[in-house]
């Protein structure tokens, strides 16, 4: 019984201070990086909207695995197990979940109507803790970046190095 009710906290504890958490949905796709924020109880997160993070592969009633990090050092802490819900727009869980989440969003172009647009184009989901956490993995689990139509600048002046280290006069 104790040992279950340290993991309760280590969960809530490292959940809370992290301002970012991963989560990894069903199915083969990799762990995605996600902002969230703790509230009775579960990791809440936002998004699938035009401007918001992707939930791929988080649906109503599936299971997710969520791997918290350290806000200091970026070293995983604790891996858990969670089962997704998403909050019905209007529902008093969802009206609690987005006062917390819209208090955390940053960069938001929208101010006070962000409520109002998330109600309309956006998904918000609690990750509920079940079970016991999950062993830490052995590895690094890094993993190659996704292929991306992006391109890098042209490569840089070969003057520019010895420009920089030209002292000021």
């Amino acid at each position: 019984m104790t040992s279950e009710l340290l993991e309760v906290a280590l969960v809530e504890e490292a959940t809370k201070k992290s301002g970012l958490i991963w989560v990894q949905g069903a199915g083969a796709a990799p762990a995605r990086p996600l902002w969230h924020v703790w509230h009775e109880g579960a990791a809440c997160v936002l998004g699938d909207g035009p401007g918001e993070q992707p939930l791929t592969g988080l649906a109503d009633g599936g299971e997710a695995v969520v791997t918290v990090r350290s806000k200091d050092k970026g070293g995983r802490i604790v891996t858990w197990p969670a089962t997704v819900v998403e909050l019905a727009p209007g529902s008093p869980e969802w009206e609690g979940a987005v006062a917390e989440l819209k208090g955390k969003r940053l960069n938001a172009g929208d101010g006070e109507e962000m409520p109002q647009r998330w109600r309309r184009e956006c998904r918000v989901l609690r990750l509920e803790p079940r079970g016991t956490t999950l062993p830490l993995p052995d590895g690094s689990l890094a993993a190659p970046p996704p292929s991306t139509p992006a391109t890098t600048r042209l490569p840089m002046p070969a003057a520019l190095p010895r420009l920089l280290r030209r002292k000021r006069r």
